[in-house]
C-alpha cells in the first residue's frame, strides 16, 4: 500500500521525504522490521523504540515515524537521505489509524461491539457471542481468555485487547471469513494507549467500575481509570450501561452523541431483572422479552451473572433475537475460568475463578456462601507490579468472608511473592478469620483439597482461565485443571 493511503487521516505530521511510496507492512517492533517496512517508534514502559530507528534502517525500512517530543538528534544523526521520515504528535494513536487505514478499516464492514468495565467483561463477550450465534450470525471474539473466529478458536492472548497492529489484523481476518459481528473486550488500558483509535463501534457496553489497574504502569488513579473508559462511548452509536453503576449512569451526560439504554436490577432501567434465583449451579430471573416478563436461566451462578446476561440480552434484543433463542443460547453458554466447576471423583466441590480484585473476590465469596452447606475455603493471592493497595484489603475481604483463607502467590510477575503475601496478610489480621500462608500455589491448592469435606467449597481464585504463572519475565505452565486433577489422583 502507498504511505501516503497509509498516512491518511492523520494530522499534524512533519514530512520529509516520498510519500508515493509502496509499503511492505508495518512494525513497531525492530526485531521484525524487513525490507521495504515502516517502522514506528514507540515510548513504551520498558522500552524506547526510537532507540532502534538505526536498526530498523539497517533491515531494510523505507519509513519511519517517530514522536515529536521523544526524538533526539543522536537517533538520527546519520538518517539516510533515500528514507522517508515522518513525526507524528502521538505515534500511538497514528499507529492506530495507519494499521485501520492498512486493513481497509475492517471495523466499519463488521457489526463491532466492544464491552468494558471493571469485571464481568469476558462473561458478557462469551453471552453475546451465544446469542447471536444462536440467531444465525458467524461471531468473531477477542478478549482476555482467547480469539475466536466463528467456532475457530485461534489460541490464548497475552492482552485483553491486542496492540492495534495485530488488532486491525484480526478485524481483517474476521471481515474475510465472513464475520458478521466482531465483540471484543475493551480495556482501560487499550483506550488510554490508543489501541482502538480509528475503530468503529456499533455498540458500547459498560458492566461496571470499581477500583482496580491502580498502579503507575496503569492508572495513577480512579480519575484516569474512569476518563479511559469514557473513550469508548465516545466512538459508539449506542451504548448499554448497568444502571446500578454510579459511574455508569454520568456516561449520557458525559457522552451526548451516544444512544444510552440502561439494565439493571435495583434501579428503574430500560431491561429490569426481577424475581431473581441463585444456586450452587446457576441462576435464573425474569426479563421483559418483548411483551411478556420471560424466565432465563444461566448456569453460571452469582448475582453478577445476572447483570452480564442483561447486558447480552440488550445486545441481542437490538439484532432481532427470539426470546427462545436468547432462552437457550444463555443456558448453554459456557465460559473457561469464570465460576467454572471442576468435575473430580473426591465429589468436592473446587471452583477456579479469576477474581483478582477486592470486588470480584467479595462478590464471589458472597455467592458462595449463600449456597455451600460446609465451609468455604478460599485459596488467592495478588498479582505482581498492579495496584498495590488491593493487596491488605483483599486479604481482609477473605478473613470476613471465608471460613479458611490460604494466602498464596498468584502471579509475581518481577516482585517477591514472599513480600506480596504478606502485604495480604496485614489486611487478613484486621478480621478473626482462620487462615494461614503457604507461597507456592500448587501447594496451596493441595492444602485445600486435603482439607475439604464434600459439603465445603474450595474456591481457588485469581488466575481462571491461564494456563501459566509468570515469575520473573517467564511464563511457566499452570493450569489448575491439571493441577487439580493431578492432586485428586495422587492423595
Amino acid at each position: 500500500m502507498e504511505l501516503k493511503n497509509i498516512l491518511a487521516g492523520l494530522e499534524g505530521l512533519k514530512v520529509k521525504g516520498n510519500l508515493d511510496i509502496d509499503i511492505h507492512k508495518i512494525e513497531n517492533s525492530s526485531a521484525n522490521v524487513e525490507k521495504g517496512d515502516m517502522f514506528v517508534a514507540i515510548d513504551g514502559f520498558d522500552k524506547d523504540g526510537h532507540q532502534y530507528i538505526p536498526e530498523a534502517i539497517q533491515k531494510g525500512a523505507k519509513a519511519i515515524m517517530a514522536q515529536a517530543d521523544k526524538l533526539t538528534k543522536e537517533m538520527v544523526k546519520d538518517l539516510p537521505e533515500d528514507i522517508t521520515f515522518i513525526l507524528a504528535p502521538d505515534t500511538r494513536h497514528a499507529i492506530s489509524i495507519c494499521a485501520c487505514n492498512y486493513y481497509q478499516n475492517p471495523s466499519c464492514k463488521l457489526k463491532l461491539i466492544g464491552v468494558t468495565g471493571t469485571k464481568g467483561k469476558t462473561t458478557t463477550t462469551f453471552m453475546i457471542k451465544s446469542l447471536l450465534e444462536k440467531q444465525g450470525y458467524k461471531v468473531g471474539l477477542i478478549g482476555t481468555v482467547c480469539t475466536y473466529i466463528g467456532a475457530k478458536n485461534l489460541g490464548d492472548n497475552d492482552r485483553t485487547t491486542p496492540e492495534s497492529l495485530e488488532l486491525q489484523k484480526l478485524l481483517n481476518d474476521m471481515v474475510k471469513e465472513k464475520c458478521d459481528v466482531a465483540v471484543m473486550e475493551v480495556s482501560s488500558q487499550s483506550l488510554k494507549l490508543g489501541r482502538v483509535d480509528g475503530c468503529q463501534f456499533e455498540i458500547g457496553i459498560f458492566t461496571n467500575f470499581s477500583k482496580d489497574h491502580i498502579s503507575p504502569k496503569e492508572h495513577p488513579d480512579m480519575e484516569d481509570y474512569f476518563a479511559s473508559k469514557v473513550k469508548l462511548f465516545q466512538m459508539c452509536k449506542y451504548g448499554y450501561i448497568n444502571s446500578d453503576d454510579i459511574y455508569a449512569n454520568k456516561l449520557p451526560k458525559l457522552v451526548p452523541t451516544c444512544e444510552f439504554k440502561t439494565f439493571g436490577i435495583d434501579n428503574p432501567s430500560n431491561l429490569l431483572a426481577k424475581d431473581i434465583t441463585v444456586t450452587n449451579s446457576y441462576v435464573d430471573f425474569k426479563v421483559k422479552l418483548g411483551d411478556k416478563n420471560q424466565r432465563v436461566k444461566t448456569d453460571i451462578p452469582g448475582r453478577f451473572s445476572v447483570y452480564n446476561s442483561l447486558a447480552a440480552i440488550s445486545v441481542a434484543l437490538k439484532f432481532g433475537c427470539t426470546t427462545e433463542n436468547i432462552q437457550e443460547a444463555l443456558l448453554n453458554v459456557r465460559v473457561p475460568g469464570r465460576s467454572e466447576l471442576v468435575d473430580n471423583d473426591k465429589e468436592i466441590t473446587i471452583m477456579i475463578d479469576y477474581a483478582h480484585s477486592p470486588e470480584s473476590l467479595e462478590s464471589i465469596l458472597t455467592t458462595v456462601q449463600e449456597y455451600t452447606l460446609g465451609d468455604v475455603i478460599c485459596v488467592f493471592g495478588c498479582g505482581g507490579d498492579r495496584d498495590a493497595g488491593k493487596r491488605p484489603i483483599m486479604g481482609q475481604i477473605a478473613g470476613t468472608l471465608a471460613d479458611y483463607a490460604i494466602i498464596t502467590s498468584d502471579n509475581p510477575r518481577t516482585e517477591n511473592p514472599e513480600k506480596i503475601v504478606k502485604q495480604i496478610e496485614e489486611g487478613i489480621k484486621k478480621t478473626k478469620g482462620k487462615y494461614e500462608c503457604i507461597v507456592d500455589r500448587k501447594e496451596a491448592i493441595k492444602k485445600a483439597i486435603k482439607m475439604a469435606h464434600k459439603r465445603d467449597l474450595v474456591l481457588i481464585a485469581g488466575k481462571g482461565h491461564e494456563l501459566t504463572q509468570e515469575i520473573n519475565r517467564k511464563k511457566y505452565p499452570f493450569d489448575e485443571r491439571e493441577i487439580i486433577k493431578d492432586i485428586i489422583e495422587n492423595t
